[in-house]
């Protein structure tokens, strides 16, 4: 896979994943509203108790997770599809101590 395959790539996946993550949040803010009748808690303010704040984060962080795992999944095959290569892999780092 050349350079500009990659460029393109890199620019395609960060364009979908950007828009992903805000659609996401404000889905995940609705269906917290839908769920609780209340605004989402800023789970940093101190006033909020701990086990809400904790339940927010848990919430969020698994709904805005499941969308861009799809998602790129989605764009990975979307890829595959027009150019007719597999989509470029992301480096996977390895950490040795």
């Amino acid at each position: 896979m050349n350079t500009s395959q990659k460029l393109l790539w890199n620019l395609y996946a960060g364009a979908v994943g950007a828009l992903t993550a805000m659609l996401a949040a404000k889905a995940v803010n609705a269906a917290w509203e839908l769920a609780t009748g209340d605004a989402p808690p800023e789970p940093n303010d101190p006033e909020v108790p701990l086990r809400r704040a904790l339940t927010w984060a848990i919430a969020s962080g698994v709904g805005i997770g499941l969308s861009q795992l799809l998602v790129n999944r989605f764009a990975a095959g979307q890829w595959t599809r027009v150019m007719g290569t597999p989509a470029p892999r992301f480096n996977k780092s390895t950490l040795r101590i």
